[in-house]
């Protein structure tokens, strides 16, 4: 995995979140509804929600304008997309969202595979 592909991966994780926090800040919208969310929720959830997913798409865009690739903020991003994907599975397996959150979920699983393998692969290496 190359430091291009990284910034690439962070650069298309922008848009992915910033997406994301539209549909979940909006839940009884066209797109809301495709993904099976609930139309009446709690406007203090959906808007701390849509921020978070949002920030997180910020940094990622950071990340990638970065002349050195932040390694702490990558692992933390990671753990974030792992995160978010191991809900989304748990939630389908119970029946609480369609498989559709799922799918969608699956290019946080990719991103986060893309940034783990770029942090282990690079080894700590640091600049000076």
């Amino acid at each position: 995995m190359t430091e291009a592909a990284v910034r690439l991966s962070l650069w298309l994780a922008f848009p992915f979140n910033l997406l994301a926090a539209a549909i979940l800040a909006f839940p009884s919208s066209q797109l809301g509804q495709l993904m099976g969310l609930p139309a009446s929720v709690s406007p203090l959830y959906s808007a701390m929600v849509a921020f978070f997913i949002a920030l997180f798409g910020c940094a990622y865009a950071w990340l990638a304008r970065l002349p050195d690739i932040d390694r702490p903020m990558l692992g933390l991003g990671a753990i974030g997309k792992s995160g978010a994907f191991l809900i989304a599975f748990s939630l389908w397996l119970s029946g609480a969202v369609s498989g559709l959150v799922v799918v969608v979920a699956v290019g946080d699983l990719v991103f986060a595979c893309v940034w783990l393998g770029w942090l282990r692969a690079s080894g700590g290496a640091r600049v000076a």
